[in-house]
């Protein structure tokens, strides 16, 4: 497992360093990710153990937030001079993501007949009682 462990750093390094050596304008965990995600195509999934080692650290991915919420807390005279604008920002990014997100949806998603749902295999819910119980009335 330690192996995984060492991709999966290695792949965020190879980002940071790309990153850094073109100076792009993104993060370079973002383009670490890509590679790995490029990686596992290739590959053709994700190994098993590479999945422990990720679901390890998922548990654990909280802690890293104490960091970021204190250095929040440090900054609290920045923030307040410049909080209308963050606001806003959070805001509108927040609108845009539900927007995107639906309009994603009804374009990925298959059509609905208009039933709510009902006929679309629901399980015994969506079927009349006597097709539940059988058609004579039985509950065979």
């Amino acid at each position: 497992m330690l192996n995984y462990l060492t991709v999966l750093v290695c792949c965020q390094l190879a980002g940071e360093l790309i990153v850094t050596a073109l100076k792009m304008p993104l993060p370079g965990p973002v383009l670490g990710m890509a590679i790995l995600f490029a990686g596992l195509v290739v590959n053709g999934g994700v190994p098993d153990d590479l999945g422990k080692v990720a679901d390890g650290l998922l548990v654990n991915l909280s802690l890293l937030f104490v960091p970021a919420g204190t250095g929040i807390m440090l900054h609290t005279g920045l923030i307040s001079r410049d909080l209308v604008p963050i606001s806003v920002s959070i805001l509108v990014s927040t609108v845009a993501t539900i927007a995107v997100t639906a309009a994603m949806m009804s374009v990925l998603s298959p059509p609905q007949s208009g039933d709510g749902g009902a006929s679309a295999g629901a399980g015994p819910a969506a079927k009349p009682a006597a097709e539940v119980a059988g058609k004579d009335g039985s509950d065979a």
